[in-house]
């Protein structure tokens, strides 16, 4: 399954790197804590938190993650989206808790196996 499909689905806004929409997201990951971000998600997941800096595109990058999206109708900082537009990261912004936004995407990711 791609951003688009997740994007569509959820109606989720996108803020940056559009043209990347067609990532392929191969799982998930839900936090804050940048180290565990590091520590245990993977290539190709979707990236699930309230963080705004631009050290989420770091992180993401480090990981090759499919793209981020912020929860609670977060909005990400103006440097965090020219670093994600320098990187290709699609960033999008969702009104929902982490934790339902979380589930839904899982079911999603469960339908298409």
């Amino acid at each position: 399954m791609n951003l688009e499909t997740i994007v569509k689905e959820f109606g989720l806004e996108v803020r940056c790197a559009p043209e990347n929409l067609k990532n392929n997201v191969t799982g998930g990951y839900t936090g804050d804590l940048l180290s565990d971000v590091i520590a245990n998600s993977r290539e190709g997941y979707i990236w699930i938190t309230r963080q705004v800096h631009q050290n989420i595109v770091a992180v993401a990058s480090l990981k090759e993650h499919a793209g981020i999206i912020l929860i609670n109708s977060c909005e990400p900082s103006r440097e965090t989206l020219e670093k994600a537009s320098q990187e290709k990261i699609p960033i999008m912004v969702s009104s929902l808790s982490a934790f339902e936004l979380t589930g839904k995407i899982y079911n999603l990711l469960g339908k298409k196996d």
